[in-house]
């Protein structure tokens, strides 16, 4: 079968999964551009010519034909499959499909861009606006989970395009803001997605639908203390009368209230020093016979602490690596209550529009509860306790801390270190 053109896109993008999943049920074969690397390779004179504003998706017919707008490509696709029925099998039923996809476009997917960009950093958080623009989401929600009530698909009795449209757009709400409490208000929504992801022609294009329990919440920035000014030099000392300084021992007889302690503090002693250890990554080679990693194993003491891996859960919504490495930073700034607990060393890994966030953490004790659960946005990440005995464990803990950490085919672009 001959491709019907190429697509220029990236995966995490909703209409990369409408796009394709269309030509998939239309029987088309559809050609993903290779290599291709956004913010470089769409700003090329190449690139600019056929698509003039830089804009991903796009997309090139075989015959040479132009086309740029997610939507606009998956319907022009649809059309090139007449019998398939993903535009409806009449004119009715046509416009009943452009009409739900253009609604879940404007009424549930560009709310969701703009709270998670909000979220993210992206763009100034406004309170207000986030609570509006969820709102008016969740009523957007509940408009298509109404019309799911008495029907298993948007348009007809097969799917169409409103329906894979519909199905992207859940999926991504789904991962981060769309939490149990909202998924209980729209049980024919997730009784719909579910059926739409596991059609056998569609599962490798959508994936499995990661939910999240919790609404990701806005974290703001650690703010930084103000310098304080110079105290003016103190005035000469005026003698106090008797009966003041008994006064002022009175005073200093009263006990001080007594500082909280850390439930870590209380763990057996450990002969191994995470300060040591932290001097020590920080001025030795990583690797080498006289290297960091060899002196942690000759001093690590693996009672009294652990090594674990750290993936961020949300890589789809990851944009340009640079963004990505400042939510890395931004994350350790969070957990600085457990710095004298903690070591880190976590990165980019990939190429902006296709990376993710990995890395090891070292910290005191057995459980990575106790030390991360300082940071507010903790759970937007995964623990998975290393055995560093396990020759694989052993090799992800190592080029995380050398930063040339590899996942699937993903190499590390960008790091930071909690020191």
């Amino acid at each position: 079968m001959a491709s019907i053109g190429t697509l220029w896109t990236v995966p995490p993008m909703p209409q990369t999964a409408i796009i394709r999943s269309t030509a998939a049920l239309g029987g088309l074969e559809l050609t993903i551009a290779e290599g291709y690397k956004h913010f470089e390779d769409n700003k090329k004179p190449e690139f600019l010519a056929k698509f003039p504003h830089g804009k991903i998706p796009a997309f090139e017919s075989a015959g040479g034909f132009t086309l740029f707008e997610g939507a606009a490509i998956a319907r022009y696709v649809a059309g090139l499959a007449p019998n398939s029925g993903l535009l409806g099998t009449s004119p009715e039923e046509t416009a009943l499909v452009d009409q739900w996809v253009h609604f879940a476009e404007t009424e549930v997917l560009a709310m969701h861009v703009v709270i998670f960009q909000m979220l993210n950093g992206h763009l100034i958080y406004n309170k207000t606006i986030h609570t509006t623009l969820v709102e008016r989401q969740l009523r957007g929600l509940t408009t298509l989970n109404t019309h799911l009530a008495t029907r298993t698909f948007f348009v007809g009795e097969r799917i169409t395009l409103a329906d894979l449209t519909v199905a992207a757009v859940l999926q991504r709400s789904a991962a981060n803001v769309l939490d149990a409490d909202a998924r209980a208000k729209l049980p024919h929504l997730v009784r719909f997605l579910e059926t739409i992801v596991n059609q056998p022609a569609l599962q490798a294009l959508y994936g499995p639908v990661s939910y999240v329990e919790k609404a990701l919440q806005y974290v703001p920035p650690k703010k930084e203390k103000e310098a304080k000014p110079a105290a003016p030099p103190a005035a000469p000392k005026e003698k106090k009368p008797k009966a003041a300084e008994e006064e002022d021992e009175d005073d200093s007889l009263v006990p001080a209230e007594p500082k909280e302690k850390n439930p870590l503090d209380s763990l057996p002693k450990s002969t191994f020093n995470l300060e040591d250890w932290k001097r020590a990554y920080s001025n030795k080679d990583t690797r080498g016979a006289d290297g960091a990693l060899e002196w942690l194993y000759q001093n690590f003491d693996a009672e009294g602490f652990s090594a674990w891996r750290v993936d961020f859960k949300y890589n789809e919504e990851l944009t340009l690596t640079f963004m990505s490495s400042n939510q890395i930073g931004g994350f350790f700034n969070r957990l600085e209550a457990s710095r004298k607990y903690l070591f880190g060393s976590v990165g980019v890994l990939g190429e902006s529009g296709a990376s993710i966030i990995s890395g090891a953490l070292i910290l005191r004790g057995q459980e990575v509860k106790a030390v991360v659960d300082c940071a507010p946005d903790w759970e937007s990440y995964e623990y998975r306790k290393l055995d560093l005995m396990n020759a694989e464990d052993k090799a992800f803990f190592e080029a995380a801390l050398a930063w040339d950490l590899e996942i699937d085919g993903k190499k590390w672009a960008d790091g930071k270190n909690f020191k």
